[in-house]
């Protein structure tokens, strides 16, 4: 279009069948140099602890040829704004988790060292390798919407897993943890206060689904600007703070819970922040093969519309 910047193609021009299919059917390249922002998939489930869906990142993906080039809702111009692309997949290893969280952190390190800020497809494991790289130059603030705390110790004896990321980083000083929210988390647990730990210890803001039904989120977001302030912020979202109604493609199904509306508005109510990284995980295509990972990459389009330096129209 000779557009200085990188645009998904009209499906006016260019058939959306058509194509690698690319996050957004956007241009891939192999590194994150030049880039302000880049899609990344980490295809891995050998961190779920119920239903696999290593495919996640693909299917977002092929999901993702419907995005277009503005928010019509916010009218923010992503595409106008920052330097865009897919950079394709970390190398994991299937058969190591422990190497394979080593792998993304090594290759978070060499995404962010250009100034890229990633938005990443996977399982929840990978949100601790991620952090240590975003962390390196000390502590973030986390926005973690989820119907799981993921602050669980031990899983099966081992340290590693969906269910344990952000233990391990509070374990490693990667959260300011007086800057962690935690949104839509619900389901019956192990003990009567599954989120003591959470709250009580390590002075988390937990917000059950209670606290969220029937109503918007545009106020909760406005407290959680505030409790951010002007710090690095990193969003973790996971599919499943949806209720499997809307996300049925997910490892670990809760009922009762968030709406998309609800997603989107948390998302838009980052605006503002200065976000460093986010992340749409635990889409397993095997149990809905179009509707939840259409859902996860239209989140992730919205990640991209509420980056720093955000132009809107």
């Amino acid at each position: 279009s000779g557009r200085r910047l990188n645009e998904p193609p009209s499906a006016m021009y260019v058939a959306r069948v058509s194509g690698i299919p690319t996050m957004a059917k956007l241009p891939f390249q192999e590194t994150a140099d030049g880039l302000d922002a880049a899609f990344v998939g980490v295809p891995i489930d050998t961190g779920t602890s119920n239903r696999p869906g290593a495919f996640g990142p693909r299917q977002i993906r092929v999901e993702s040829a419907l995005l277009r080039a503005y928010n019509s809702g916010t009218g923010a111009a992503p595409f106008e704004s920052l330097m865009v692309a897919d950079i394709g997949d970390v190398n994991v290893n299937l058969y190591d988790l422990k190497d394979t969280c080593r792998r993304i952190t090594e290759a978070y390190r060499k995404i962010l060292a250009t100034g890229c800020i990633p938005l990443t497809m996977g399982d929840h494991t990978i949100a601790y390798p991620i952090l240590k790289a975003v962390a390196e130059h000390g502590p973030v603030g986390l926005i973690h919407v989820d119907a799981h705390a993921d602050t669980t110790d031990v899983a099966l004896g081992e340290k590693i897993s969906h269910a344990t990321p952000f233990r391990r980083c509070v374990d490693e000083g990667i959260l300011d943890c007086k800057r962690v929210v935690q949104i839509g988390l619900r389901g019956s647990g192990y003990s009567a206060d599954p989120y003591e730990w959470n709250r009580a210890q390590q002075g988390f803001r937990v917000v059950p689904v209670e606290e969220c039904w029937f109503k918007s989120l545009a106020p909760l977001m406005a407290e959680v600007r505030s409790q951010m302030g002007s710090g690095a912020v990193y969003l973790s979202f996971d599919i499943d703070a949806l209720d499997p109604g809307f996300a049925p493609g997910t490892g670990t199904p809760e009922i009762a819970g968030l709406t998309p509306i609800q997603g989107v508005e948390i998302i838009r109510g980052c605006r503002g922040l200065n976000l460093v990284g986010c992340d749409l995980v635990e889409v397993s295509p095997p149990y809905d093969t179009t509707n939840t990972a259409l859902t996860g990459a239209n989140l992730l389009f919205e990640m991209l519309c509420v980056l720093p330096k955000m132009k809107y129209l």
